[in-house]
């Protein structure tokens, strides 16, 4: 599923809401979810999950292409740890 999925499934369920502002909408609540992690906060969405910034360490690697040694900096990634619900619910389909 994509974004445009996302928009067109809950435009289906909500048929009193035009699916432009049903894209707005989703694209709010990505734009937010962003700036949050952006900031460094953690989100939780229950029955769903969270969703946090995790700090990488400097470290050394190589160039698959060259096999050059290069010197990855400090990173922050975002990290989704799944919730129970959510994991059940996959489980048992």
């Amino acid at each position: 599923m994509n974004k445009s999925d996302l928009v067109e499934m809950v435009a289906k369920k909500l048929p009193n809401l035009a699916a432009r502002d049903v894209e707005v909408i989703v694209n709010t609540v990505f734009q937010s979810m962003t700036r949050a992690l952006a900031r460094g906060d953690r989100i939780e969405i229950r029955g769903l999950g969270s969703f946090e910034v995790r700090v990488r360490q400097p470290r050394s690697g190589r160039n698959p292409k060259t096999g050059e040694q290069v010197e990855v900096g400090l990173r922050r990634v975002p990290f989704f740890k799944v919730g129970k619900e959510l994991r059940e619910r996959v489980n048992h389909l």
